[in-house]
Protein backbone atom coordinates (compact mmCIF):
# COMPACT_ATOMS: atom_id res chain seq x y z
CA UNK A 1 0.00 0.00 0.00
CA UNK A 2 1.02 3.59 -0.59
CA UNK A 3 1.61 5.13 2.83
CA UNK A 4 -0.30 8.45 3.11
CA UNK A 5 2.42 9.78 5.42
CA UNK A 6 5.06 9.03 2.78
CA UNK A 7 3.00 11.05 0.31
CA UNK A 8 2.88 13.91 2.80
CA UNK A 9 6.64 13.81 3.27
CA UNK A 10 7.18 13.88 -0.49
CA UNK A 11 5.16 17.08 -0.96
CA UNK A 12 7.20 20.27 -1.35
CA UNK A 13 6.37 23.96 -1.79
CA UNK A 14 6.60 23.40 -5.55
CA UNK A 15 4.11 20.51 -5.67
CA UNK A 16 1.00 21.38 -7.67
CA UNK A 17 -0.38 17.88 -8.34
CA UNK A 18 -0.32 14.48 -6.65
CA UNK A 19 -1.29 11.41 -8.69
CA UNK A 20 -1.85 7.93 -7.23
CA UNK A 21 -3.27 4.84 -8.91
CA UNK A 22 -6.53 3.73 -7.36
CA UNK A 23 -5.50 0.12 -7.90
CA UNK A 24 -2.31 -1.37 -9.27
CA UNK A 25 -2.80 -3.16 -12.58
CA UNK A 26 -0.23 -5.88 -11.82
CA UNK A 27 -0.49 -6.79 -8.16
CA UNK A 28 -4.06 -5.56 -7.71
CA UNK A 29 -3.52 -3.54 -4.52
CA UNK A 30 -6.26 -0.97 -3.91
CA UNK A 31 -4.72 2.19 -2.47
CA UNK A 32 -6.12 4.30 0.42
CA UNK A 33 -7.17 7.14 -1.87
CA UNK A 34 -9.45 8.84 0.64
CA UNK A 35 -6.72 9.04 3.30
CA UNK A 36 -4.21 10.38 0.79
CA UNK A 37 -6.75 12.90 -0.50
CA UNK A 38 -7.28 14.30 2.99
CA UNK A 39 -3.58 15.14 3.24
CA UNK A 40 -3.32 16.50 -0.29
CA UNK A 41 -6.40 18.71 -0.06
CA UNK A 42 -5.32 20.17 3.28
CA UNK A 43 -2.31 21.56 1.44
CA UNK A 44 -4.41 23.00 -1.40
CA UNK A 45 -2.90 20.70 -4.04
CA UNK A 46 -4.73 19.10 -6.96
CA UNK A 47 -5.26 15.34 -6.60
CA UNK A 48 -5.53 12.92 -9.54
CA UNK A 49 -6.16 9.20 -9.48
CA UNK A 50 -5.88 6.63 -12.25
CA UNK A 51 -9.02 4.56 -11.72
CA UNK A 52 -8.74 2.56 -14.94
CA UNK A 53 -8.60 -0.72 -13.00
CA UNK A 54 -11.47 0.04 -10.63
CA UNK A 55 -14.20 1.83 -12.59
CA UNK A 56 -16.87 -0.76 -13.34
CA UNK A 57 -15.46 -3.19 -10.76
CA UNK A 58 -15.59 -1.26 -7.48
CA UNK A 59 -17.93 1.53 -6.32
CA UNK A 60 -16.61 4.98 -7.26
CA UNK A 61 -17.70 8.17 -5.50
CA UNK A 62 -15.62 11.18 -6.52
CA UNK A 63 -16.98 13.32 -3.67
CA UNK A 64 -16.10 10.72 -1.05
CA UNK A 65 -12.70 10.17 -2.66
CA UNK A 66 -12.13 13.95 -2.81
CA UNK A 67 -10.34 13.73 -6.15
CA UNK A 68 -10.05 16.62 -8.58
CA UNK A 69 -9.29 14.40 -11.56
CA UNK A 70 -10.13 10.76 -12.21
CA UNK A 71 -9.15 8.81 -15.33
CA UNK A 72 -11.00 5.77 -16.68
CA UNK A 73 -10.96 3.57 -19.78
CA UNK A 74 -13.69 1.56 -21.50
CA UNK A 75 -11.71 -1.56 -22.39
CA UNK A 76 -11.15 -2.39 -18.71
CA UNK A 77 -14.87 -2.93 -18.19
CA UNK A 78 -15.59 -4.82 -21.41
CA UNK A 79 -16.27 -1.70 -23.46
CA UNK A 80 -14.67 -0.78 -26.81
CA UNK A 81 -10.96 -0.06 -27.07
CA UNK A 82 -9.76 3.43 -27.89
CA UNK A 83 -12.09 5.43 -25.67
CA UNK A 84 -11.57 6.83 -22.20
CA UNK A 85 -12.89 9.57 -19.97
CA UNK A 86 -11.50 12.08 -17.51
CA UNK A 87 -13.58 13.34 -14.61
CA UNK A 88 -12.69 16.97 -13.85
CA UNK A 89 -14.05 18.57 -10.70
CA UNK A 90 -15.69 21.91 -11.35
CA UNK A 91 -13.18 24.71 -10.84
CA UNK A 92 -10.11 22.60 -11.65
CA UNK A 93 -7.89 24.47 -14.10
CA UNK A 94 -6.97 22.34 -17.12
CA UNK A 95 -4.71 23.23 -20.05
CA UNK A 96 -5.91 21.69 -23.37
CA UNK A 97 -4.07 18.56 -24.45
CA UNK A 98 -4.72 19.33 -28.12
CA UNK A 99 -5.50 22.75 -29.55
CA UNK A 100 -7.87 23.35 -32.45
CA UNK A 101 -11.57 22.52 -32.47
CA UNK A 102 -13.48 23.54 -29.36
CA UNK A 103 -16.22 20.90 -29.53
CA UNK A 104 -15.03 19.09 -26.40
CA UNK A 105 -15.39 22.05 -24.06
CA UNK A 106 -12.16 23.54 -25.43
CA UNK A 107 -10.16 20.77 -23.76
CA UNK A 108 -9.34 18.54 -26.72
CA UNK A 109 -9.45 19.06 -30.47
CA UNK A 110 -10.48 16.45 -33.08
CA UNK A 111 -13.71 14.65 -33.89
CA UNK A 112 -15.43 12.79 -31.08
CA UNK A 113 -15.45 8.99 -31.22
CA UNK A 114 -19.24 8.67 -31.15
CA UNK A 115 -19.36 4.88 -31.40
CA UNK A 116 -16.78 4.57 -28.65
CA UNK A 117 -18.60 7.04 -26.41
CA UNK A 118 -21.90 5.19 -26.78
CA UNK A 119 -20.20 1.84 -26.20
CA UNK A 120 -18.42 3.18 -23.13
CA UNK A 121 -21.68 4.48 -21.70
CA UNK A 122 -23.43 1.15 -22.25
CA UNK A 123 -20.52 -0.76 -20.69
CA UNK A 124 -20.73 1.49 -17.61
CA UNK A 125 -24.47 0.89 -17.32
CA UNK A 126 -24.06 -2.88 -17.51
CA UNK A 127 -21.15 -2.87 -15.07
CA UNK A 128 -23.08 -0.77 -12.57
CA UNK A 129 -26.05 -3.13 -12.77
CA UNK A 130 -24.03 -6.27 -12.00
CA UNK A 131 -21.21 -4.79 -9.90
CA UNK A 132 -22.27 -5.95 -6.43
CA UNK A 133 -22.92 -9.52 -7.54
CA UNK A 134 -19.73 -9.72 -9.60
CA UNK A 135 -17.58 -8.27 -6.81
CA UNK A 136 -18.87 -10.82 -4.32
CA UNK A 137 -18.44 -13.75 -6.72
CA UNK A 138 -14.98 -12.75 -7.93
CA UNK A 139 -13.73 -12.06 -4.41
CA UNK A 140 -14.71 -15.58 -3.38
CA UNK A 141 -12.99 -17.09 -6.42
CA UNK A 142 -9.91 -14.91 -5.90
CA UNK A 143 -9.49 -15.94 -2.28
CA UNK A 144 -10.05 -19.61 -3.09
CA UNK A 145 -7.43 -19.53 -5.86
CA UNK A 146 -4.92 -17.76 -3.60
CA UNK A 147 -5.49 -20.31 -0.85
CA UNK A 148 -5.04 -23.27 -3.20
CA UNK A 149 -1.88 -21.85 -4.77
CA UNK A 150 -0.16 -20.95 -1.51
CA UNK A 151 -1.09 -24.25 0.13
CA UNK A 152 -0.42 -26.42 -2.90
CA UNK A 153 2.69 -24.94 -4.53
CA UNK A 154 5.98 -24.91 -2.64
CA UNK A 155 7.85 -21.58 -2.40
CA UNK A 156 4.91 -19.63 -3.83
CA UNK A 157 4.04 -16.17 -2.56
CA UNK A 158 1.25 -13.69 -3.09
CA UNK A 159 2.25 -10.28 -4.40
CA UNK A 160 0.22 -7.32 -3.23
CA UNK A 161 -2.10 -6.83 -0.29
CA UNK A 162 -3.90 -10.05 0.78
CA UNK A 163 -7.31 -8.38 1.15
CA UNK A 164 -7.15 -4.78 -0.12
CA UNK A 165 -6.91 -5.83 -3.73
CA UNK A 166 -9.03 -5.99 -6.86
CA UNK A 167 -11.73 -8.70 -6.68
CA UNK A 168 -10.53 -10.39 -9.87
CA UNK A 169 -6.76 -10.15 -9.45
CA UNK A 170 -4.30 -12.81 -8.31
CA UNK A 171 -0.58 -12.16 -8.71
CA UNK A 172 1.83 -14.80 -7.46
CA UNK A 173 5.47 -15.69 -7.85
CA UNK A 174 7.28 -18.98 -7.33
CA UNK A 175 10.92 -19.00 -6.33
CA UNK A 176 13.13 -20.91 -8.76
CA UNK A 177 10.49 -21.26 -11.48
CA UNK A 178 10.91 -19.43 -14.80
CA UNK A 179 7.81 -17.42 -15.64
CA UNK A 180 7.55 -18.19 -19.36
CA UNK A 181 7.90 -21.93 -18.75
CA UNK A 182 5.11 -21.75 -16.21
CA UNK A 183 2.91 -19.87 -18.68
CA UNK A 184 3.52 -22.47 -21.37
CA UNK A 185 2.51 -25.31 -19.07
CA UNK A 186 -0.56 -23.44 -17.89
CA UNK A 187 -1.58 -22.82 -21.49
CA UNK A 188 -1.31 -26.53 -22.27
CA UNK A 189 -3.92 -27.28 -19.61
CA UNK A 190 -6.21 -24.44 -20.67
CA UNK A 191 -5.34 -21.80 -18.08
CA UNK A 192 -4.97 -18.20 -19.29
CA UNK A 193 -2.39 -16.18 -17.38
CA UNK A 194 0.31 -13.59 -18.02
CA UNK A 195 3.76 -12.82 -16.66
CA UNK A 196 3.06 -9.09 -16.44
CA UNK A 197 0.93 -6.37 -17.94
CA UNK A 198 0.81 -5.84 -21.71
CA UNK A 199 2.17 -2.31 -21.40
CA UNK A 200 5.48 -3.59 -19.99
CA UNK A 201 5.77 -6.69 -22.17
CA UNK A 202 9.24 -5.66 -23.35
CA UNK A 203 10.62 -5.18 -19.84
CA UNK A 204 12.82 -7.90 -18.39
CA UNK A 205 11.78 -7.27 -14.78
CA UNK A 206 8.50 -6.29 -13.23
CA UNK A 207 8.38 -3.21 -11.03
CA UNK A 208 7.28 -5.39 -8.12
CA UNK A 209 10.75 -6.97 -8.12
CA UNK A 210 12.09 -3.64 -6.90
CA UNK A 211 9.09 -2.86 -4.69
CA UNK A 212 9.47 -6.02 -2.63
CA UNK A 213 13.30 -5.87 -2.71
CA UNK A 214 13.41 -9.61 -3.33
CA UNK A 215 16.65 -11.53 -3.02
CA UNK A 216 15.62 -13.90 -5.81
CA UNK A 217 14.53 -13.07 -9.34
CA UNK A 218 10.78 -12.82 -9.37
CA UNK A 219 8.73 -14.53 -12.07
CA UNK A 220 5.23 -13.32 -11.52
CA UNK A 221 2.12 -14.96 -12.86
CA UNK A 222 -0.99 -12.81 -13.09
CA UNK A 223 -4.52 -14.16 -13.25
CA UNK A 224 -7.23 -11.72 -14.23
CA UNK A 225 -10.81 -12.88 -13.88
CA UNK A 226 -12.88 -13.74 -16.89
CA UNK A 227 -16.38 -12.33 -16.88
CA UNK A 228 -19.21 -14.61 -15.79
CA UNK A 229 -16.98 -17.23 -14.19
CA UNK A 230 -19.22 -18.97 -11.67
CA UNK A 231 -18.16 -20.68 -8.43
CA UNK A 232 -19.58 -23.96 -9.69
CA UNK A 233 -17.26 -23.76 -12.72
CA UNK A 234 -14.15 -23.09 -10.66
CA UNK A 235 -11.82 -26.06 -10.35
CA UNK A 236 -9.17 -25.74 -7.61
CA UNK A 237 -5.68 -27.20 -7.97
Amino acid sequence: LVDPLEVERAITDETILVSVMHANNEIGTVEPIEEIAEIVKEKGIYFHTDAVQTVGHLPINVDKMKVDLLAMSAHKLYGPKGIGALYIRRGTKIVPFLYGGEQENKRRASTENIAGIVGFGEACSLAQKDMAEEEKSLTYLRDKLIEDILNGIKNSRLNGHPKKRLPGNVNVSVEGVEGESMLLNLDLVGVCASSGSACISNCMLSAIYFYYNLSFKINEIRYISSYRLLPSEFKPF
